[in-house]
């Protein structure tokens, strides 16, 4: 998911995304394990996605403290 389709996303859509998106990557590490992840390389992505959900999650966390 790309950070220009995140910057529209409400606060609980975010927080329902974080949640998606970190049991796919759990669900991957898993399969992963097992050798029956086709593209090893989706975890990467799938991680990096995380980190950028969870980023714009804290900055939206940051502008409604303030």
């Amino acid at each position: 998911m790309k950070s220009t389709e995140l910057r529209d996303l409400s606060v609980a859509e975010l927080v329902a995304k974080e949640k998606e998106m970190a049991e796919e990557l759990f669900t991957m590490k898993l399969r992963h394990g097992l050798n029956q992840l086709n593209n090893p390389l989706s975890i990467r992505k799938a991680r990096r996605a995380l980190a950028r959900i969870k980023t714009k999650l804290a900055e939206r966390r940051r502008e409604q403290a303030l």
